[in-house]
């Protein structure tokens, strides 16, 4: 039996607009800090609207310098209806690409790894769809935002 390869497709990009970090302490696993979510944008193919202000990324920081990326936040599409997104990733690199970025330095996306899995969830009929579906993304981080093109596993 041969089973379907999956393939990718682009639904949206998500410009998210982010608060000023907020460093927890070391945890069980690593470093703990809290970074607020404020807004930004959705635009896409599938998607359009833009981020809603509430939600936060809840980070660990290992010691090997990986970052377990934990959001939650929602969207509201051009056309009203609210979806939530849970987000869940690594981002990691060269401690020297890692270092650049949490100096809000522009690094270019492909010198280090930013890779999510997505859960949208909604009760509007029309994006029902999204209930679904498997998203997988990948991202860039930057000084106050975050960017993050969504794709749809089929």
């Amino acid at each position: 039996m041969t089973l379907p390869k999956p393939a990718l497709r682009h639904v949206c990009d998500l410009n998210v607009d982010l608060g000023p970090i907020r460093e927890m302490g070391p945890g069980r696993a690593g470093q703990r800090r809290i970074i607020p979510i404020l807004g930004g944008t959705v635009d896409g193919p599938e998607l359009q609207g833009r981020i809603l202000d509430t939600g936060a990324d809840w980070q660990t920081i290992f010691a090997s310098g990986v970052a377990e990326l934990d959001t939650r936040y929602a969207m509201e599409t051009h056309d009203g209806a609210v979806i939530e997104i849970v987000n869940y990733g690594y981002r990691f690199g060269p401690p020297e690409v890692i270092e650049a970025l949490a100096r809000g330095e522009v690094v270019a996306p492909t010198s280090y790894s930013m890779r999510t899995q997505a859960r949208l969830e909604t009760g509007d009929d029309r994006y029902d769809w999204v209930n679904r579906t498997l998203f997988v993304g990948t991202g860039a981080r930057l000084a106050a935002q975050v960017h993050v093109s969504l794709f749809a596993v089929e």
